[in-house]
């Protein structure tokens, strides 16, 4: 079987989950894997058969998308040709990972396809949303990339076809331990930012994961890294809590393991807002962003003894089989309407 993996590369989520299943993916055949967008810093050796710059989403120095960088990058006469000359008609399987080039190739080459990820989950009314949803948000969640079977993936199976988080097995295999300090993801802010904000808090270490440096360094109680996948994960395994956005990822692996999570959602990204909606049931603090009640906040959180640990009911290999077994039913399904055609007369 050969399979078509579209992958979204705005962020490291997606990249992260694409590293982790595609041994499961090789299993059942040869995997190319088509990388779209460019506003990542997660270093990877998946097998890159395409690549796009795709639509990729930029962030300002506050945390907010910046609309103009990222309308001002989009240019859709590039992706309707990119999505006309994309081979997938070779492949046996189309996987989509919420990229829209793909999803529209698969629309005008009447090819189906799995949509496959977080996003996916949206399609259903039952997944958590904030109390007051987003027209525009619900909009792009529903339309930027769909397939003809979507298959998702959340903190909860909170309907059909949805299923538990994919952790990547370093996590799975780990035996947590607090050490104490508060390791920091928010690739959304700059450094600057953050020593302004977590320099308050003198009582509590912080490791944060930048993506301005190539070097750690120390400044007082803050320890600065360079983004690394393996040496993220040490410190999310052996922290006492984590501060990170809304995502989905980093945030299902931080309940896994039993760490206390804080999220800053993504300002203007109604994907994040649900996330933090749903996190609300796992005791995680949601805050808008830093402001001068930040230092309030982290002590509070801090002190609240609440926790709650995320359930695993699908294993990686489990919820793989599953989107392999729909996809050739959809080729099946596919094929028959195909040799169907029906002998109409016309009468005259």
């Amino acid at each position: 079987m050969k399979i078509f993996y579209a992958v979204q590369a705005t962020g490291n989520g997606h990249i992260s989950r694409a590293i982790e299943i595609l041994p499961y993916l090789k299993k059942y055949g040869d995997v190319d894997v088509f990388l779209s967008g460019s506003n990542h810093s997660l270093k990877n050796d998946l097998p890159i058969s395409y690549r796009s710059k795709g639509m990729s989403l930029y962030y300002d120095q506050l945390g907010s998308i910046d609309l103009w960088k990222t309308f001002k990058q989009i240019k859709l006469n590039k992706i309707w040709n990119e999505a006309k000359h994309l081979p997938i008609e070779k492949y046996d399987l189309i996987i989509n990972d919420f990229e829209c080039i793909t999803s529209l190739a698969c629309k005008l080459k009447k090819i189906p396809s799995i949509h496959f990820g977080h996003q996916a989950s949206f399609r259903s009314s039952k997944v958590p949303r904030p109390i007051k949803k987003e027209f525009s948000g619900e909009l792009v969640l529903k339309n930027y990339a769909n397939g003809t079977k979507n298959i998702g993936l959340h903190f909860k199976s909170y309907d059909k076809d949805i299923y538990s988080p994919i952790i990547k097995s370093s996590i799975l295999r780990a035996k947590p331990q607090d050490n104490g300090y508060i390791t920091v993801y928010l690739n959304h802010y700059n450094d600057a930012t953050l020593i302004d904000n977590l320099s308050k808090i003198k009582d509590f270490k912080f490791e944060v994961f930048s993506k301005e440096i190539q070097l750690p360094y120390q400044l007082n109680n803050i320890k600065f890294l360079p983004i690394n996948k393996d040496v993220f994960n040490h410190s999310l395994i052996n922290c006492h809590g984590i501060i990170t956005g809304a995502g989905f990822e980093t945030p299902a692996e931080a309940l896994y393991l039993g760490k206390k999570l804080m999220v800053f959602p993504l300002n203007g990204q109604y994907e994040q807002q649900c996330n933090a909606k749903a996190l609300e049931e796992f005791n995680a603090v949601s805050l808008k962003g830093f402001d001068e009640y930040f230092p309030t906040h982290f002590e509070n959180w801090i002190s609240d003894d609440k926790k709650y640990t995320l359930g695993i009911n699908n294993s990686t290999d489990e919820i793989i089989r599953e989107v392999i077994n729909q996809g050739i039913n959809l080729k099946s399904v596919n094929k028959k309407m195909q040799e169907y055609t029906p002998n109409l007369e016309i009468a005259i």
